[in-house]
């Protein structure tokens, strides 16, 4: 058996401790003297004293000091006042003065918080940057193994920053020590201190929290009641002051995809304090703060008023022949990233499908690139637990890309008629009039997602119903209808079938309707096309031989009436000398 050279050193405090609390830095104070742990009285205790206790702990400053906290007073109890600077290693090193004291009254045992020793370092911000854990006076930084949004969340939370937004491995140049946090130390409710081991590695954790903005009591980090941050106060939102340009900026802010839902009291009741002014963003900013806000200051908010936002998860599947098919990306601080093949199965590619609106999960594979690069590793087990995916992305280098093929990856086709009238061909998308004993053709087509598959021309009338199908060719067919009847007026619809990823896929067009009329029938078109001009030709005829007849009778009449007028003329030259003789016989 081999001899192990690693030697475990512990260090524990010597005079100092606190019961009953969350952590490590949180109780009841116990101070210890002549072998006996006594608990102390909160009059004889102040926040310079508990500066020193937390010190000595390991911890950060103190954030809390009140009696009863963590249970009532035991026996038995400190004697003496401490009288400390605030600068002393240790509480034993005070000083102390004061009478003896016997008794503590109920409800005034000190009870102590201290913050947890955590920090983010070398950020725009202290809500960004490398975590860092101190312990017995020394900051290391924390290994980036396995950590995800979700456990970066609980350092956000204790730094009193937003939400988490990103999660990520840097490597240094060398070795060198640090801490080892296993995330299931930390999701078991233990803190960051107490579940720290000591590691050699250049593997660093980067880490990005919200400074201004979060989300509380949703499903997920891109759900929940809305709160702002200002002058180190956390502040609700009424639903009056904010409108979906405002939650446009805050799904931004938090890294998520664009809001999907806007209601008040989504996510419990409004909490005072309540933010005082409206906000007036143009839905471009990259942060809530930056947006302009204007209005009278408000001091309440009616119940069920309290902002509820829901964004979406910044999940997408591409490179494939549709948005439900494709390698799965997942995106953290405005970077997209493949995830690694991981062990999936369908039962986990079904959440994406299911997220992406593309109906159930029919393949999952893994497909390999050229080269190592940076992605997400996401295990089967943080899914299946309920977490959104960008919770559960951890950094990872790999060449293997995780692929997922969802049931609704082919694109819907396109179903067109066309039909001949007059000798003029007609196409339209719309819904269609055709004439019995015409023609029309119904095709179908999709775009070129994938070679081969068939088309299935589907009717139905209030009476009968049938199906029609060809073979694709150039990823279409036409269906002729030569002669049309009565039978055919109904509706029709496409559905595309292919078989690919070992699955039969399908999808079916709009419905197209046809109607049949019985007016014009072939008659009237035999009417209209010979008779009609026949009609037309005769009555140019009539007309023609009406006005030649006229004519010759116009001309007859005038011949006539010269000659009566000529007739006239000679009757009245031979009547005139009997009538010159008549009268010189009268006057004889």
């Amino acid at each position: 058996m081999l001899a192990s050279t690693h030697v475990l050193d512990l260090t524990c405090s010597d005079s100092v401790r606190l019961l009953n609390g969350s952590s490590l830095c949180s109780g009841r104070l116990q101070v210890k003297s002549n072998q006996r742990w006594s608990s102390v009285c909160e009059d004889d205790f102040d926040l310079q004293d508990a500066e020193v206790v937390c010190r000595e702990l390991g911890c950060g400053p103190p954030l809390l000091l009140q009696g009863a906290l963590y249970g009532e007073v035991e026996a038995p109890v400190w004697s003496r006042e401490f009288q400390c600077g605030g600068h002393e290693s240790a509480l034993l090193d005070c000083g102390s003065s004061g009478s003896a004291r016997s008794s503590c009254s109920p409800g005034k045992a000190v009870g102590l918080t201290c913050s947890e020793p955590v920090r983010l370092v070398g950020g725009a911000s202290r809500c960004t940057g490398t975590l860092e854990v101190k312990h017995l006076g020394e900051w290391r930084r924390v290994i980036g193994s396995d950590w995800t949004l979700k456990l970066a969340a609980v350092v956000c939370e204790h730094l009193d920053c937003g939400s988490a937004v990103y999660v990520g491995e840097r490597e240094e140049s060398s070795d060198r020590s640090m801490w080892e946090i296993k995330p299931g130390c930390v999701q078991a409710g233990a803190a960051l201190r107490e579940c720290a081991t000591s590691a050699l590695t250049s593997f660093i954790l980067d880490l990005t929290c919200s400074d201004s903005v979060r989300l509380l009591n949703g499903s997920s980090l891109c759900s929940g009641r809305l709160q702002v941050k200002s002058n180190q106060r956390w502040s609700s939102v009424c639903e009056d002051d904010f409108d979906l340009q405002d939650a446009e900026v805050v799904c931004r802010e938090l890294g998520c995809g664009p809001p999907l839902l806007l209601q008040g009291a989504l996510y419990g009741e409004v909490e005072a304090p309540v933010w005082s002014r409206e906000f007036q963003c143009g839905g471009h900013e990259s942060a809530l703060l930056d947006c302009g806000s204007s209005g009278s200051a408000r001091s309440s908010c009616s119940p069920g008023k309290a902002v509820g936002l829901t964004c979406s998860e910044p999940v997408r599947l591409v490179g494939g022949a549709s948005r439900c098919g494709g390698t799965l990306e997942v995106k953290q601080l405005e970077e997209w990233r493949p995830v690694d093949d991981n062990g999936w199965t369908l039962k986990e590619a079904a959440v994406v499908c299911e997220h992406l609106d593309c109906g159930s999960a029919v393949y999952v594979g893994e497909r390999k690139e050229s080269s190592d690069r940076s992605m997400w590793e996401i295990k089967p087990d943080c899914v299946q637990s309920g977490a959104a995916l960008r919770e559960c992305a951890t950094s990872f280098i790999s060449v293997s890309t995780l692929d997922v093929t969802c049931s609704d990856l082919l694109i819907q086709p396109i179903i067109s008629v066309s039909y001949s009238m007059d000798g003029v061909s007609q196409a339209q998308l719309q819904g269609l009039q055709v004439f019995r004993g015409s023609s029309f053709t119904i095709s179908c087509s999709t775009q070129p997602q994938y070679p081969g598959g068939a088309f299935q021309l589907t009717f139905t009338s209030s009476i009968t119903s049938f199906n029609y199908t060809q073979p694709a060719v150039n990823h279409s067919s036409h269906f002729l209808f030569p002669v049309t009847e009565p039978a055919h007026q109904g509706n029709y619809s496409c559905v595309y079938h292919v078989y690919v990823f070992s699955h039969n896929f399908s999808s079916e067009s709009r419905r197209l309707s046809v109607s049949v009329s019985d007016h014009p029938d072939l008659t009237g078109f035999i009417i209209r096309a010979l008779v009609l001009p026949l009609i037309l030709l005769l009555e140019s005829v009539v007309l023609y031989l009406y006005c030649k007849t006229s004519r010759g009778q116009k001309l007859s009449r005038q011949e006539n009436i010269k000659l009566v007028n000529r007739n006239i003329g000679v009757g009245a030259a031979e009547e005139g000398p009997a009538e010159e003789e008549g009268a010189h016989l009268i006057s004889r």
